[in-house]
């Protein structure tokens, strides 16, 4: 393999040779945030959220309503026997009339626990919306690596396609010559027809990536900035994963919406007790009503204006059991929250352990795979000298070659890897934002 055709082939393997204008990560998350379907829903969700503190206030303010009506009447109008019959005559009158009546509940304990739980379920909206911000900031990264790791699949099977390619010409040449058997020939073919099946295998993959990325961006991506020379292992700060997960106990928002699960569930039980209780409400009311009479034996007209202003109690004496039933409800389901926040905090533990756990395994594992790197390079080299002198076979210098392959591969993906972990640690204590993005952004090129 002459050195131009071998400098390429690194190029492209190590993914630095990206034309100008390539898109990096922080630019595809940008347009996922306007794109993504599943992001969208959350923020209209989350301003549906913020509508409830207005509801709740709603029901402690006073309510006005205003009536009013018209009325054609045509009664004709008899007094029975035994007195003789006396016919008042027929009226024909048109009557009318508005009014208005004010409730300015006084004392309502329902309503308070309304509001009061409104001020939760609003915290609890923009704990999911934030939540939901992380969870794009991961399915993007997640995406967009997942493309890089496709196209070094593609790139690898290519370069690797090349080398055993000449690995077969060189066979068939020695063949010819005498210097070598059929064995390494086909030896060589049949290393040649199953790249060539994992190439086709590599391209498709390739273009599912792709569409998994395109389903956020609404875009296909093109061009994407893969890691580079700038890439370097940090070490998780502080370096504990007790205080990680304390602080993720404290920050992380699943468990932050969970939490206001759990106190809303303890509001509704003491709102649903509180069908037991009085209500009491300042009414003010104002009607004024119109009754013009023709006809019969005489006329006349009526107009009355009357105003009240009062307090008003009303006590829920027998709801059929609905109450008692409502109030059981609410406390199973006050159990139910309360299992669930449980569960989240365990979750969180667990998640964030193994964040922290990911990162620096993965640290350990690319510095593995680095010296593997560098010893299978030169495996492949003694493995080629070897065979010109006569004490390796073609099968070794093949092998040689798809170790090679292989720890390069690795060694990408685990690169991936280590930067989605970070990531993941970051969102587990509820901190996971652009500008960590943009952190991990600095390690493409």
């Amino acid at each position: 393999m002459n050195t131009t055709k071998s400098a390429l082939i690194a190029f492209v393997i190590l993914g630095v040779n990206l034309p100008a204008g390539a898109a990096d990560l922080v630019e595809t998350y940008r347009a996922a945030q306007g794109q993504d379907s599943v992001f969208a829903a959350a923020r209209s969700t989350q301003r549906a959220g913020q509508e409830k503190l207005t509801q709740g206030r709603a029901t402690l303010l006073p309510s006005v309503n205003l009536t009013a009506n018209s009325t054609y009447n045509d009664n004709i109008n008899n007094i029975p026997s035994p007195v003789p019959a006396f016919n008042l005559g027929r009226q024909r009158f048109n009557s009318s009339g508005y009014g208005v009546r004010l409730v300015q509940p006084l004392f309502r304990q329902e309503n308070w626990q309304l509001y009061t739980a409104a001020e939760l379920q609003v915290a609890q909206s923009e704990a999911r919306y934030k939540s939901a911000e992380q969870d794009l900031i991961l399915r993007v990264a997640q995406a967009y690596f997942d493309v890089l790791s496709a196209q070094d699949g593609v790139d690898l099977t290519s370069a690797q396609k090349t080398a055993i390619a000449e690995q077969l010409a060189q066979a068939k040449r020695n063949f010819e010559v005498g210097s070598a058997t059929i064995t390494d020939t086909l030896e060589a073919q049949a290393r040649y027809d199953l790249v060539n099946a994992q190439a086709i295998a590599a391209q498709s993959n390739l273009e599912i990536k792709e569409r998994g990325l395109q389903q956020l961006t609404n875009a296909m991506p093109k061009n994407l900035q893969a890691i580079g020379p700038a890439f370097k292992l940090e070490t998780p700060q502080p370096a504990d994963a007790e205080k990680w997960v304390e602080q993720a106990q404290q920050g992380n928002l699943q468990l932050a919406v969970a939490q206001a699960g759990a106190e809303l569930a303890d509001k509704e039980v003491v709102r649903n007790r509180g069908g037991h209780y009085p209500t009491v409400d300042l009414v003010a009311t104002y009607n004024q009503n119109n009754a013009g009479v023709n006809g019969g034996s005489f006329g006349t007209g009526l107009d009355t204006t009357a105003a009240t202003v009062g307090v008003q109690l009303n006590m829920p004496l027998f709801q059929g059991g609905a109450t008692q039933s409502k109030w059981r409800e609410a406390e199973a389901n006050r159990d139910r929250a309360n299992a669930e926040l449980e569960s989240a905090r365990r979750n969180v533990d667990l998640q964030t352990r193994q964040a922290y756990t990911g990162v620096l395994n993965g640290m350990s594992q690319i510095m593995a795979l680095e010296q593997a790197l560098k010893s299978s390079e030169k495996l492949l080299e003694a493995s080629k000298l070897g065979q010109e002198v006569g004490v390796r076979t073609n099968l070794d210098v093949l092998n040689a070659q798809q170790q090679l392959f292989s720890t390069r591969r690795d060694l990408s993906q685990a690169k991936y890897n280590y930067l989605i972990s970070r990531l993941k640690l970051r969102a587990a204590t509820g901190s996971l934002a652009e500008d960590e993005l943009a952190l991990v952004n600095q390690s493409l090129h």
